[in-house]
């Protein structure tokens, strides 16, 4: 039978970077094409859309985190294909709600996390870069923020992280801390620079030095506020911790 949904959420990406720039058109049918017709479907039906975007539309060279204002400059095929989306989701649905966020970690699945934790078992010293800014988000916060935002009239865009600031490098020495702290594994962070990484791993698509995003837009609209992301991740570890450390 015809179904007749109030809110529809597309939480689906194409989020290899590194293999964004070799399969541009696969990144462009699943980030663009597909989003502007799943939000077009929506319009058809009467439902509202909140479809998830990426700190990956700017260029990451502005000193301070960015507000939903500011100018876009993805720096590759990843963060393009997802802007491009953004254009055509509102294009084909004007009320939709498009939730930028970032750094996004969980108990499961693939992300810094995890990663991580792998490699502390590995070896005991883990060369993580230090010129890379953000504000890592616990996928649980903005699923949350996907359901209060479903509840409400909200459209138009919004920039939903985990509170604070931190660089990868302090990052991974935060998932260490807290890690060893409960019985997990852990791992010495060397700093590394993005050049050197690069430099050492060619063929990587250039990722934004700031990846910061400013949440006072929905914090003060729609009284959504993640949690400080050391908390989220002390949240994330005991999940992990109980579930005896598959990673």
């Amino acid at each position: 039978g015809a179904r007749k949904p109030r809110v529809v959420v597309n939480a689906a990406a194409y989020t290899m970077v590194d293999k964004a720039e070799q399969e541009q058109d696969r990144a462009h049918a699943v980030n663009a094409l597909g989003p502007g017709a799943a939000a077009a479907a929506a319009a058809q039906v009467g439902a509202r859309f909140i479809h998830v975007s990426t700190d990956y539309v700017f260029a990451g060279d502005k000193p301070a985190p960015y507000v939903e204002t500011d100018p876009t400059g993805p720096l590759g095929a990843y963060g393009a294909t997802k802007l491009e989306g953004e254009r055509l989701v509102l294009a084909a649905h004007p009320e939709a709600a498009i939730l930028r966020t970032a750094w996004v970690f969980d108990a499961a699945g693939k992300n810094f996390v995890g990663a991580m934790l792998r490699l502390a078992r590995q070896r005991e010293e883990v060369s993580v870069v230090v010129d890379e800014l953000g504000c890592p988000t616990l996928a649980e916060d903005l699923a949350d923020a996907i359901l209060k935002l479903s509840e409400r009239d909200a459209s138009g865009i919004y920039h939903c992280a985990g509170a604070g600031e931190t660089t990868r490098a302090a990052f991974a020495e935060e998932i260490f801390a807290q890690s060893q702290a409960r019985g997990g594994p852990s791992a010495r962070v060397a700093h590394i620079t993005s050049a050197q990484y690069a430099a050492n791993n060619p063929g990587l698509a250039k990722r934004p030095a700031n990846s910061r995003l400013d949440c006072t837009k929905l914090a003060t609209a729609h009284d959504v506020r993640p949690r400080d992301w050391r908390v989220a991740l002390g949240a994330c570890l005991d999940d992990m911790a109980a579930g005896g450390w598959r990673i």
